[in-house]
């Protein structure tokens, strides 16, 4: 008889570990112990409620759990359209479908709802998905906003120091006006919490309505030059110096354990139909960093990519990333 896992026993709960390897996220993960997807040392879980060792054998839907790879982030730029979900009951298309085949398995910092676009994080660590999306970390995300109305500077000041809309606070708000586009106008707005549409609909409380939004940096990294649908890896270093050693510590991240491999078949929420045209690259070199949160950018080559003009949809320069005013 296969030995069964003890739930008092020291150890990890079992839906975190499946988080860590980059199979899924920690609530994910219990999903799929409660379908019956799992099984510890050859038997079948149908709770979360349990701890595992290193000595445990885990399979998910029919294969090992794979061991733990060293914490990777990408920074992709999510097009409009695309939903941030592994699997759409409308059926509308997933960015895990139009993500490069040999990306790994990877899952995703919070999300974007399918009409914003921009950077988007992606992680094969469950753990350090988890660390970045809470409030506490206090990394501040950075979009650049298009809405059709008007508004006075004023009223976006008041934002510091929260809001109330629909009977559901939100924290402070760092937003700036930055420029008139006919009947449009264009706003930085800077959030720390990332609640549900939080952008969208405070800017409603306003008198906007957003047309475009675009996210342009992520704590200290930033979108820089992607293009739609184009994905760049962070180097370990890079990473490492973004987290610093206490969220390093707080997401339990590994930047020692070897690379998994990049040649392996996709797994099932890479695979499917895929757009058509060019596929998106994982580009390489240095990651820039943002001023804004941990010092001064970090740059290098990017002589492997080639520049892409980046216009809006009335045909001018569509804005880069915000440049606080001095």
């Amino acid at each position: 008889m296969p030995e069964k896992s003890d739930p008092d026993k020291s150890g990890e709960r079992i839906a975190k570990v499946i988080a860590r390897a980059g199979l899924a996220s920690r609530r994910e993960a219990e999903a799929w112990i409660a379908a019956g997807r799992v099984s510890v040392n050859g038997s079948v879980i149908s709770s979360p409620a349990l701890n595992v060792s290193p000595r445990d054998q885990i399979v998910v839907d029919g294969s090992p759990l794979p061991g733990r790879a060293r914490t990777r982030l990408f920074r992709y730029y999510k097009p409009r359209g695309l939903v941030t979900t592994h699997a759409d009951p409308q059926g509308r298309p997933t960015i895990f479908r139009a993500l490069p085949k040999r990306l790994p398995r990877v899952i995703s910092v919070g999300r974007l709802d399918i009409n914003s676009e921009g950077l988007l994080l992606l992680t094969n660590d469950g753990g350090l998905a988890r660390m970045l999306e809470l409030p506490a970390t206090s990394w501040l995300r950075r979009y650049r906003v298009r809405a059709l109305g008007r508004v006075t500077q004023e009223a976006l000041d008041r934002l510091r120091g929260g809001v109330a809309v629909a009977g559901i606070h939100y924290g402070a708000i760092e937003a700036t006006l930055d420029r008139e586009q006919g009947a449009n106008i264009w706003l930085t707005v800077g959030i720390r919490e990332g609640k549900n549409r939080e952008v969208r609909k405070v800017l409603e409380h306003l008198g906007l309505k957003v047309n475009r939004l675009i996210r342009v940096s992520y704590g200290p990294l930033e979108l820089g030059e992607l293009d739609d649908g184009e994905v760049e890896e962070v180097p370990t270093e890079d990473l490492r110096a973004a987290l610093g050693p206490k969220l390093a510590a707080r997401a339990h991240a590994d930047f020692d354990s070897p690379l998994e491999s990049e040649t392996t078949a996709a797994s099932p929420r890479h695979s499917g139909a895929r757009p058509k045209g060019r596929e998106p690259g994982i580009q390489k070199g240095r990651t820039q960093l943002s001023s804004l949160d941990s010092g001064p950018p970090l740059r290098g080559s990017r002589n492997d990519r080639k520049k892409h003009s980046r216009r809006d949809r009335r045909g001018g320069p569509r804005p880069k990333y915000p440049r606080p005013k001095e």
